[in-house]
């Protein structure tokens, strides 16, 4: 919602940024694996000497059956993980995803902040903004497939 006196040279302004910081998100390469495809696969830039980075992305199950991540790896941190983040009474709780993420057929699941999300913990090597980090994905059916993640 705009305020009274936002000059429409701002709106235009606004509205440019808006559209350039959206198109950023979108450029990493989507992956197809079977029935399985993979969009959107970014990690969040991290400071130097940070222990921890976030990966986020969105699974898409065209096929007619279930399917379920059960691990991730990356050769930026000594161990990766899928998490989870919900509400326990009035706290907010992050714990890993035990048995894998499970992928309806037909469906999507979107691993972004405050959700399901990707932690890749005890990091060396941190990914740079910028970059793009191999990360490895394993599925119970459709197998394994190297995801490139832009580091963002």
């Amino acid at each position: 919602m705009l305020r009274k006196g936002f000059h429409s040279g701002s709106r235009l302004l606004v509205a440019a940024f808006a559209c350039f910081s959206l198109a950023g998100l979108a450029h990493a390469a989507d992956v197809t694996l079977g029935d399985l495809e993979i969009a959107g696969a970014h990690i969040g830039a991290t400071m130097p000497g940070a222990p921890v980075a976030g990966g986020y992305l969105t699974i898409r199950n065209h096929g007619e059956t279930p399917d379920r991540l059960v691990s991730v790896s990356a050769p930026f941190a000594g161990m990766a993980e899928v998490h989870e983040m919900k509400m326990d009474g009035e706290v907010m709780k992050m714990r890993p995803v035990e048995g894998g993420l499970e992928l309806p057929p037909g469906g999507e699941v979107v691993l972004d902040k405050g959700g399901y999300h990707l932690m890749f913990m005890h990091l060396h090597d941190a990914p740079e903004k910028g970059a793009t980090a191999p990360v490895t994905l394993t599925f119970e059916k459709a197998g394994e497939v190297e995801v490139p993640f832009d580091v963002e």
